[in-house]
């Protein structure tokens, strides 16, 4: 057998055991709470070796930021969907779908975001990260607002970072309120509600 043969083989295999980890990681979230979980319950469910647990990963905030990275991803994808609106109303309808599909997305994915919004109360590593996805999704937006002011369809004059921090801000919120299950109207009423307040703020 090649090297090469050898070396793809081995990199499935550890692939796998990742993959593997990652799978047992996010049961013992789920089952524990961030901060009862330990990277032992882990490492046994997944049935592999303390060794090579380690060479994957360095401990149980590790593997929750990529557990963390992975579904967030989910959501970047809505804010990723193609923006070259041509009018106002074509903008309101574009962000109106996004900011449904991404309130959605906390709904479906309640379970694990709940273990998120914890481990951010207690983490500074998972603070850390959390930062870091909210300004990715912060500077897609004020991508979109900087097009949407250059085709003279927004206010010239908004500095688009700034509103595109006050608009994530805004989601946010929401997004941890659906998480907790503490939201008193629907996700299609408040989707409804703040792109209508944001697009009139913004656009002309």
């Amino acid at each position: 057998m090649s090297n090469d043969k050898i070396g793809d083989k081995r990199h499935l295999r550890s692939a796998v055991t990742r993959q593997k980890l990652l799978e047992a990681a996010k049961e013992v979230f789920l089952e524990e709470g961030f901060q009862k979980a330990t990277i032992s319950q882990m490492i046994k469910k997944a049935s592999i070796g303390y060794g090579t647990a380690y060479v994957h990963f360095e401990g149980k905030e590790d593997l929750l930021c990529v557990l963390m990275e992975n579904v967030m991803a989910q959501f970047y994808e809505i804010a990723e969907i193609s923006f070259f609106p041509k009018s106002k109303d074509e903008a309101e309808q574009i962000i109106q779908k996004q900011t449904y599909d991404f309130l959605k997305m906390a709904e479906a994915e309640r379970n694990m975001m709940q273990i998120f919004e914890q481990a951010i109360g207690v983490s500074s590593v998972i603070s850390d990260k959390w930062k870091a996805i909210r300004e990715k999704f912060i500077h897609r937006i004020s991508v979109d607002i900087a097009y949407s002011q250059q085709n003279g369809l927004a206010k010239a004059k908004l500095k688009h970072e700034l509103v595109a921090r006050g608009w994530f801000f805004t989601n946010e919120m929401y997004l941890w309120e659906i998480v907790r299950n503490e939201h008193h109207n629907s996700v299609e009423e408040i989707a409804n509600t703040i792109t209508t307040l944001y697009t009139t703020g913004l656009y002309l």
